[in-house]
């Protein structure tokens, strides 16, 4: 159901799925979970390293992922549902807090606050709305991720899906993984090649703050 209110903030995790249920052949890093991301610290929220997304988003990407898979291919996932409050967190960590330890992998170029003002990160995320995936490929002839030019979370104009100062290679791949998710329902976004929302997702007007939590959804 649809939320009436604008920008409508909710524990209510009855329309969403654990990821790895729909697909079977989904591979996940959830690095929130890790200390292997741009702030250097687990991210209040993320309980659990399982990617959780709405059901009409895990249907569609259960799709992206058996056309994926008949090419060679698997997909492999970074983050899907972001709570609220993890969001609060990037936030705070932007704002207030004077460590930049991981600036040298995620955003050498830039400063903390320009991550903000160059929309890399945002106050509110359609992560939270639960219909946002952030993900690559894996060969799964090689057993390697896809060379996409850049990794994920490089906070650069090299993420940009269509900068072409990467190899032929490396344009191509990303064309790819983009034109099987926009084929299968998804919307790309001008500033990162590996994130990707649902066009009509359900809840496009709610953001929901319940922990990634398997136990969670079993609860509620």
């Amino acid at each position: 159901m649809k939320s009436e209110y604008k920008n409508d903030i909710t524990m209510d995790s009855s329309g969403f799925v654990l990821l790895a249920d729909y697909v079977p052949h989904i591979i996940q890093e959830i690095r929130y979970y890790s200390t292997y991301n741009f702030v250097g610290e687990r991210i209040d929220g993320y309980e659990e390293p399982c990617a959780l997304l709405t059901k009409e988003a895990a249907r569609a990407l259960k799709s992206a992922s058996n056309e994926m898979f008949v090419l060679g291919y698997r997909l492999k996932v970074f983050d899907a549902y972001r709570p609220a409050c993890a969001v609060k967190h990037f936030v705070l960590w932007g704002i207030e807090d004077q460590d930049i330890r991981m600036k040298p992998y995620f955003y050498p170029s830039l400063e903390k606050q320009e991550l903000f003002k160059k929309g890399y990160i945002a106050s509110l995320s359609s992560h939270s709305r639960g219909s946002t995936v952030d993900l690559t490929l894996l060969d799964m002839k090689t057993g390697k991720e896809v060379d996409m030019g850049s990794p994920f979370d490089f906070f650069s104009e090299i993420s940009h899906p269509d900068h072409r100062g990467i190899s032929e290679e490396q344009y191509r791949n990303r064309m790819m993984l983009q034109h099987v998710m926009v084929r299968n329902g998804f919307q790309m976004f001008e500033c990162e090649w590996w994130h990707f929302t649902l066009k009509n997702e359900p809840y496009p007007d709610t953001y929901f703050t319940f922990p990634v939590s398997s136990e969670y959804l079993r609860r509620s």
